[in-house]
């Protein structure tokens, strides 16, 4: 028995050998590029990007109202979604039907089909805040490293606009829109963070597929490698101190760099198997596991409280430049989104990033939509199930929490009595389900998330204590791959 339970210890020891040699460059890579992704984000434009950027709206160009806007688009079928913003220094119509967007001048009812290289130029010059005349124009129609993700494909060709200063800006020839953004410095940190520690390399991810297979095995026999030199650490590991390596009595048989590497791994190899595990689910290598489906989901959920498609005839009465003028020049509003409510068409005005305002067709302005008439008419959506639990949600908590603090608060959270246990986090001032779970996502919550990103709410609300225990981690794997690659230096140069 115990010559046979050598063998199984030597044929772990092999493995996790070679399997040292193969991931410990990897496993460091991830480490340190992990302390600059704490910090540094890969570039994108998100809507606080987006409506930063945007002027205030115009009220005094609004001449055509959404309805006989939309005619002139010549659709059988009303838009999923419609909204109005500034475009180019025109107030411009966007309505969604869910497949396309189409944009209308409000001023004139101009349709946008064509996004002239003048017109992309201006709009980059303006986000920018840079002039026209130093640009330097590229016209992109395949993949480069800012925009390789499959989320551009249907945006293509881009122009691109460079300026001395380093910044980029890249602008949609398909929606006339900025979808993506760089600076030196968000480059820069880009290739020391999320390049490296996603393998966010042009020439792999560019190919969804091999990209997303690489990552997986990648990460998921990388868990392997550190479960297999836990396993070693604690089966070597003798609390009696049987072993004298150096004439005295000691609980590890190694000097030098391997003691340091089987100390370490005792302490931080837990660690290495647990981010690299919870970094294979990043990429949903087990989407029925992970997700599963709530028996209402949150679209269906936000379709009975905004339902779709937008009552263009409904604002007829209440055209968009009364309803602006309505809220005075206090609020500064930067969008105008068409929507109803339970049945009832208003606007929701947009300034900042969680600033909105409800403008009701009937009835006057207010901050939010009235929270007891949400939790009734999920009351009456769900059925036949219940309403578990019902709260008003103040602070971050478990399931809602947000390290940047861009989620929206007061939210209004709600639970069913479903087999599923689903649970949903709405926004009062947009009547819109921000978070959802069910009894698969809530695993993935904690499994992904919560080993990953350390995803703790205490630590969240007391920084910088998410940020000393996650560097410390940090540094602590970091020292772990060192020790492999010195061994790893070792094995190799002696087997050659």
């Amino acid at each position: 028995m115990l010559r046979f339970a050598n063998k199984v210890k030597n044929a772990v020891i092999f493995f996790h050998r070679w399997m040292g040699v193969v991931f410990c460059s990897l496993f460091l890579l991830w480490f340190a590029s992990g302390m600059f992704m704490m910090y540094c984000d890969y570039p994108l434009v998100s809507e606080a990007d987006r409506l930063n950027h945007s002027p205030e709206l115009n009220p005094a160009a609004m001449r055509l109202s959404p309805q006989d806007a939309y005619a002139i688009l010549q659709m059988d079928m009303p838009p999923a979604k419609a909204r109005i913003e500034m475009f180019d220094g025109r107030p411009v119509y966007r309505f969604d039907n869910g497949f396309e967007e189409s944009l209308v001048y409000a001023d004139d009812g101009q349709r946008l089909n064509d996004f002239t290289p003048e017109m992309t130029l201006r709009i980059a010059s303006a986000w920018a805040g840079k002039s026209p005349a130093a640009a330097k124009m590229e016209e992109k129609t395949a993949e480069d490293q800012w925009t390789v993700s499959e989320e551009f494909d249907e945006l293509r060709p881009l122009r691109k606009y460079s300026w001395p200063d380093g910044q980029e800006v890249y602008v949609s020839t398909v929606t006339g829109a900025v979808v993506q953004y760089t600076t030196r410095a968000s480059r820069l940190g880009a290739y020391f963070g999320p390049i490296p520690h996603w393998l966010y390399f042009t020439a792999l991810r560019k190919r969804q597929s091999v990209w997303s297979r690489c990552v997986i095995w990648a990460s998921g026999l990388g868990t392997v490698a550190a479960l297999l030199g836990i396993a070693i650490g604690a089966w070597t590991y003798s609390p009696s101190k049987i072993y004298l390596p150096a004439g005295k009595n000691s609980s590890m048989p190694y000097l030098g760099s391997k003691r340091w590497h089987m100390s370490l791994g005792l302490i931080f190899g837990p660690l290495a198997c647990t981010w690299a595990f919870s970094g294979m689910l990043s990429m949903d290598p087990f989407p029925r596991l992970q997700h599963g489906e709530p028996d209402l989901g949150g679209a269906q959920l936000t379709q009975a409280l905004r339902a779709s498609p937008v009552p263009l005839a409904a604002f007829d009465a209440f055209p968009p430049r009364e309803a602006l003028l309505r809220i005075g020049a206090n609020f500064r509003a930067k969008e105008l989104e068409l929507t109803s409510f339970m049945g009832e068409p208003c606007y929701i005005a947009t300034s900042a990033p969680n600033q909105t305002l409800v403008i009701p067709v009937v009835g006057q302005p207010k901050a939010e939509f009235d929270r007891e008439s949400i939790v009734d008419l999920i009351r009456r959506v769900v059925l036949p199930h219940k309403l578990a639990e019902v709260r008003f949600v103040t602070q971050y908590e478990a399931y809602y929490l947000d390290r940047h603090d861009t989620l929206p608060l007061p939210v209004i959270f709600v639970s069913l009595d479903d087999t599923e246990r689903s649970m949903y986090y709405i926004d009062p001032k947009t009547a819109q389900v921000i978070e959802s779970y069910n009894s698969h996502s809530r695993w993935n919550r904690w499994l992904y998330h919560g080993l990953h990103s350390i995803n703790i709410p205490w630590l969240y609300r007391n920084r910088p204590a998410w940020d000393i225990v996650v560097l410390a981690m940090l540094i602590g794997g970091t020292a772990l791959c060192v020790t492999s690659l010195m061994l790893a230096w070792r094995v190799v140069t002696r087997t050659l």
